[in-house]
């Protein structure tokens, strides 16, 4: 099993657990990637009604952003698609090391 399903698979339980304990769950799913990204398509992040979360869609620069919109999706029970990404020029301008682009989607869990 790859380190990505491995991983994937932990996630997932950890957010069956939550459903089994009554609280609401999204799951963020990385869907696509442009030019400099910390984790691959496939990706998981599941974010619980009381904000824990288990995973990472971008090993930390946009996590809380993600959890934010997670809770719009739990309120509303919409998924949503969500888009980041800074220019490689504008990144260094910035003091980040990485550039690129990545769309999540979120989706409310039953």
């Amino acid at each position: 099993m790859s380190t990505l399903a491995a991983d994937n698979a932990l996630i997932l339980q950890q957010a069956a657990d939550w459903l089994a304990a009554g609280k609401p769950v999204v799951l963020a799913t990385v869907i696509g990637t442009w030019g400099s990204a910390p984790r691959p398509v496939g990706s998981l992040m599941a974010i619980a009604g009381d904000g824990a979360m288990a995973g990472s869609v971008s090993g930390g620069c946009i996590e809380g952003a993600v959890a934010l919109q997670a809770e719009k999706v739990m309120q509303e029970g919409e998924p949503r698609l969500l888009s980041f990404g800074i220019s490689n020029d504008m990144a260094w301008e910035v003091g980040l090391a990485c550039g690129g682009k990545l769309e999540i989607y979120l989706e409310p869990v039953t």
